[in-house]
């Protein structure tokens, strides 16, 4: 299930107070959705890594109540205390955890209890962890506690990766190089030993690394230190071709109108380009003169630049260009 249909789906079993747990490979951001979820909900956001508890940890430590001769639970102040507070207990990494951990896990799940304490009303149960496959460490989830979630697994899209990278503005040459080789974006191979991989949290990565001005002569060992060799040469080369694009500001501002260039590495790597360009200076001249422009790109790389446009909130249909667009690659719109 891609990530956005599992937002949304979430969002309403928050509501709900349904409990939930997103399966998924490791690193396709399982818990940045539910993070963004509790975010835009103005939710709290409490991460809970199973793995690193105790049984104890959950139920508390018994100790003697003098005043009542009585045997109690201390709650674990960890947890959330406020009644009126309204949040997400994120549980990661569950199957990972002993199964005497997820075992006191049952009641706070089930019953919204464990031991003395009791999880306030405005809160939600959200978890998430690998799949048994992908050769992590983790124990198989006992039936009963299983019964107690909706499961989702989660799959990697690269489509809703983009939308996410473009808000986040990651590198444009990223962008462009994984919307040529949609493949090098997630490549993680169970089977394989290697270290390192793409994933969408490791291209974040990358991302950071190219930001941080490390020297250049390090550049490629540490991304290769985080997506993998092969991935690694080719983002560098696809970069290389980058400088080859014509000055995108002059594309801004209408003074070049059209490029001699079939190379499909340019031509995805300037559609990218201008998008991330239009999305700094979103006027309308500005989009005029970008859909002026695309008429003389191949109709592939003139359709994704235009959806890209609009999947980032820029008002083509608005434009006065449009309606010659439509007319010139409304055969490819059909």
């Amino acid at each position: 299930m891609k990530a956005s249909n599992i937002t949304k789906a979430i969002d309403k079993l928050i509501d709900a107070q349904l409990p939930v747990f997103v399966w998924g490979a490791p690193g396709i951001g399982k818990s940045s959705i539910v993070k963004q979820i509790a975010k835009e909900k103005d939710m709290e956001f409490l991460d809970l890594r199973l793995s690193l508890l105790d049984p104890t940890d959950l139920k508390g430590i018994p100790f003697f109540n003098a005043e009542t001769q009585e045997g109690v639970w201390a709650k674990p102040s960890f947890l959330p205390s406020d009644p009126d507070s309204r949040g997400i207990l994120f549980l990661d990494e569950i199957n990972t955890a002993p199964p005497a951990v997820q075992a006191s896990a049952y009641q706070l799940i089930l019953d919204r209890k464990v031991g003395e304490y009791e999880l306030p009303k405005g809160w939600s149960i959200v978890a998430a962890g690998n799949r048994e496959n992908d050769r992590g460490v983790v124990y198989k989830m006992p039936p009963p506690l299983a019964n107690r979630f909706v499961h989702f697994e989660m799959e990697v899209d690269f489509d809703d990766w983009k939308a996410w990278a473009y808000r986040a503005g990651i590198e444009s040459a990223i962008i462009g190089y994984l919307a040529y080789d949609k493949s090098m974006l997630f490549t993680f191979d169970p089977t394989s030993n290697e270290k390192a991989f793409a994933t969408p949290r490791s291209w974040e990565y990358v991302d950071s690394i190219v930001k941080s001005g490390i020297e250049s002569d390090l550049i490629l060992d540490s991304i290769s230190g985080a997506v993998g060799r092969e991935a690694a040469v080719g983002y560098s080369s696809f970069k290389k071709v980058m400088k080859d694009l014509p000055d995108l500001e002059s594309i801004l501002d209408g003074s070049l109108k059209e490029i001699d260039e079939d190379d499909p590495k340019v031509l995805m790597a300037l559609a990218i380009g201008l998008v991330n360009a239009a999305r700094q200076n979103p006027s309308d001249d500005t989009i005029d003169n970008i859909l002026s422009f695309s008429l003389q790109l191949p109709g592939e790389f003139a359709i994704m630049l235009v959806k890209d446009m609009q999947a980032n909130g820029l008002d083509v249909e608005g434009s006065s260009v449009w309606g010659e667009w439509v007319r010139k690659f409304a055969y490819l719109l059909s």
